[in-house]
């Protein structure tokens, strides 16, 4: 695939709005992800995201794709790859998660838009004001106060 000049900036916002989702996803054991691609259980993997997303996005906003695929050998450590769909109001990225031992990275693969802009920066922007919008934010309620 082509790379575009604005894909690096894409996978950083994707990345810094997934940051909290893909700790959880790597709290899962590696060995759990590798029996589940392997045996093709990706409802199982389907299951893992979202109960990782529920925590930080709004339902429906992450979820698995087409599946996923694992590097294991005898001379490196196990790496996991999964297709994702992330979709705020307004837009869907599709991108691949890998994740290994001490890192990860995502690799946006497309993103479309319900209504682009000509500008790529705009377009990307709006992108990370999705992501913004569709996050779950923790308040605190500190009740009526009374005055005697």
């Amino acid at each position: 695939m082509n790379r575009q000049p604005h894909s690096v900036d894409r996978e950083m916002v994707v990345a810094k709005a997934l940051q909290d989702v893909v700790s959880e996803l790597r709290m899962v054991d590696v060995a759990d992800y590798i029996a589940f691609i392997r045996l093709e259980h990706f409802s199982c993997i389907a299951d893992i995201v979202q109960s990782a997303s529920e925590l930080y996005l709004m339902p429906g906003t992450l979820s698995l794709g087409h599946g996923g695929d694992i590097r294991v050998s005898w001379e490196d450590k196990p790496s996991i790859a999964l297709d994702l769909e992330l979709r705020p109001a307004g837009a869907c990225v599709y991108f691949t998660l890998h994740m290994a031992d001490e890192a990860a990275g995502i690799e946006v693969n497309y993103v479309s838009f319900d209504e682009p802009e000509e500008d790529p920066h705009a377009n990307t922007a709006f992108l990370a004001s999705a992501l913004e919008r569709s996050r779950i934010r923790k308040t605190i309620d500190f009740g009526a106060s009374r005055v005697a």
